[in-house]
């Protein structure tokens, strides 16, 4: 399998080094933000950036159905970060 777009299941730093590393890869880099995270720097790296809820991280970046949706929205064939897990067992993939 090919992935043309990863969904970065994170934030801060350790996403822009995800984006970086996923252009590297000719890999179009997708962030997730919260309302708190508009205008953050993973989001501005990003190709595309996909909000996924409130600043509350269990109602955001930890809720799995958002990161599920937020993947199938933007077109991703696969996810990065701490969401990685949870998005897996969630969709019937694990």
């Amino acid at each position: 399998m090919t992935f043309r777009r990863v969904l970065i299941a994170n934030r801060g730093e350790i996403a822009c080094r995800i984006a970086e590393g996923l252009r590297e890869l000719a890999i179009s880099p997708v962030a997730v933000i919260s309302e708190a995270d508009r205008g953050a720097l993973h989001a501005r790296v990003a190709d595309e950036v996909v909000e996924i809820g409130p600043a509350e991280p269990a109602r955001s970046y930890l809720d799995a159905e958002s990161l599920i949706a937020a993947a199938r929205r933007s077109g991703c064939s696969s996810t990065s970060g701490p969401g990685t897990r949870p998005v897996t067992a969630c969709s019937g993939s694990a």
